[in-house]
């Protein structure tokens, strides 16, 4: 395979995990909020989330597998995991670097769901959250494609997206929390009468 196939391979695989792991965040969303997708059984949004996140992080791979395949830039195995080492573009290539780390540590994690306990696993599984938008801004920095007009609105779309179903979160979370007191207060006062 010549550079210049490698180059754009790398390229490719950049911007499809990007869509991938944008619509594994939003899967993840509509898992919390117990949302069912149509056409699917309520489970299916959690096999569809499952399915979709170990595809992303097969293309991921592939990604990173291209990258320090690719003789134009020297992208070693020790860059790869330890963030901020590398020669090329240290501060980009290091936040894919950490973006990698904490998506390991949740993909371990969701491997090992049964025996790290649901408590555990949940909190680790929030380490996706964090890592998207570095995985992102890592695509914006060291990205070739970053100024072309269709990665641009790829990115917007991918950011527009996260951001809605974000707030939609969000704002479950805030009414969730103005009941909890109310519902415990009425709780309370039925327990005294």
């Amino acid at each position: 395979m010549t550079s210049e196939t490698l180059w754009y391979a790398n390229r490719a695989t950049g911007a499809i995990s990007l869509i991938l792991f944008t619509v594994v965040v939003l899967l993840g969303i509509a898992v919390r909020l117990r949302t069912r997708l149509p056409g699917l059984p309520r489970f299916g949004t959690v096999t569809l989330h499952r399915t979709l996140s170990l595809s992303a992080t097969a293309f991921l791979a592939l990604h990173i597998a291209l990258a320090v395949l690719d003789s134009y830039v020297d992208i070693t195995l020790t860059d790869v995991l330890i963030p901020f080492v590398s020669d090329y573009q240290p501060l980009w290539l290091g936040l894919g670097t950490v973006a990698l780390d904490l998506m390991l540590a949740v993909l371990i994690t969701s491997l090992l769901r049964e025996r790290v306990g649901h408590r555990a696993w949940r909190a680790l599984h929030w380490l996706a959250y964090a890592s998207w938008p570095v995985a992102l801004i890592h695509g914006i920095g060291i990205g070739t494609d970053t100024g072309t007009g269709w990665m641009t609105w790829l990115t917007i779309s991918c950011v527009a997206a996260v951001v809605a179903v974000g707030g939609i979160r969000l704002a479950h979370s805030v009414r969730a929390a103005r009941r909890t007191p109310a519902a415990l207060l009425r709780t309370a006062e039925g327990a005294r009468s």
